[in-house]
């Protein structure tokens, strides 16, 4: 079976990857469609091909060139019309779409076509959101959620029918857990005595970090952590942090594969306050090091939590919440390890990438490939 993958903007090279090399596992001839990753380096394809013919001038005028987005934009139209010249596979796999209005009109006609709906709608979604959403996963033969609530969604509130939706976890990213070389603990965080609080991922708005310095405000005897490459400003949050009567760090950069495991491993608890969100990367990476972890019941995470017991669920936005989770596991060791074994048994159970190739052979097959 040949298979293509397709995430034009490189918007998840570590899902992509980690799926893309699972497949080639089962004996499938995969090649994954992209661009360039240009925040740092990705894992290396193992089993399978990748090109990255998306986006490939504006990729070479780097991350600070001027005008970058209006420049990769104008490329998008001659890329698409391109990608459908090159789709000759058994099956093809949308990851993403990066201007999904227009592209559900340029993709290639030729079926079967699949889609994983790495996010449905916002919260409160308005008519319009609907429709186009509606209007794009329709266009696919089967549809691929991550999680019961985002398939119930899709089917309630998209109004795809659910035969056309099958759920198919995320994978843990246990490839971090074995990597050849491993970086030392960042020179910032070394010297930590008392028990770690970590926020790990992309820094943005919805993320919740305001929420979590709130909650932080009377939590003793831990220090919080606070990991990533920023994508808004975050100088009224650093400002908040120094007000707080307790110790909070930052990293604020891009932190690299290598680095991630010591980063993991010295956390005694991840935390993931988001206010929205249907999947998270930083989720399946903690599971990947069988973390104990507070998470948003937002999206598809509250369910880590609901059928696996794998993490403490608060509110979305709730500081008060959060703030009794995070002092009640901080100060409860036995509770943090519980959590982390079953964390463990759900990386190494239906999150396990040789059980979530198979079930996607299987959708393959059912949609005709």
């Amino acid at each position: 079976m040949r298979i293509q993958l397709i995430d034009p903007s490189a918007f998840t090279p570590p899902y992509d990857r980690a799926l893309a090399r699972a497949l080639a596992a089962t004996g499938a001839e995969v090649e994954l469609i992209t661009s360039e990753f240009l925040y740092g380096p990705v894992p290396e394809p193992v089993g399978y091909e990748v090109q990255e013919t998306f986006y490939r001038r504006s990729s070479r005028r780097g991350l600070e060139a001027k005008g970058r987005v209006p420049f990769k934009f104008a490329e998008h139209l001659s890329d698409m019309l391109r990608l459908r010249g090159m789709i000759d596979g058994d099956v093809t796999h949308y990851q993403w779409l990066s201007v999904p209005s227009l592209d559900r009109r340029l993709i290639s006609p030729k079926r079967p076509r699949v889609m994983t709906a790495h996010y449905i709608l916002p919260p409160d979604p308005g008519s319009r959101q609907v429709r186009a959403a509606r209007n794009l996963f329709a266009s696919m033969d089967a549809v691929i959620v991550h999680s019961g609530t985002g398939a119930r969604r899709m089917k309630d509130v998209v109004g795809i029918p659910a035969e056309r939706v099958r759920v198919i976890p995320h994978g843990t990213f246990d490839y971090l857990t074995d990597l050849p070389e491993e970086a030392p603990l960042p020179v910032e965080l070394e010297g930590a005595e008392g028990p770690v609080v970590l926020f790990f991922g992309l820094l943005r708005p919805y993320k919740g970090i305001d929420v979590l310095l709130d909650a932080f405000r009377g939590i003793k005897g831990a220090e919080l952590w606070i990991v990533g490459n920023p994508r808004m400003d975050i100088a009224e949050l650093e400002a908040a942090a120094g007000k707080l009567d307790v110790r909070v760090r930052w990293l604020p950069r891009f932190i690299q594969d290598t680095e991630i495991p010591a980063i993991m491993r010295r956390a005694d608890l991840l935390v993931l306050p988001y206010r929205d969100g249907e999947q998270s990367g930083v989720l399946y990476t903690g599971l990947a090091f069988g973390k104990p972890m507070v998470i948003s019941d937002v999206g598809g995470l509250g369910d880590i939590a609901r059928e696996h017991d794998a993490a403490r669920l608060v509110q979305p936005g709730d500081a008060a919440g959060l703030a009794q989770a995070l002092e009640e596991l901080v100060t409860d060791d036995s509770a943090r390890a519980a959590l982390a074994a079953k964390a463990s048994a759900a990386a190494g159970g239906p999150f396990a990438w040789d059980e979530i190739a198979a079930k996607t052979i299987d959708l393959y097959r059912e949609v005709g490939a």
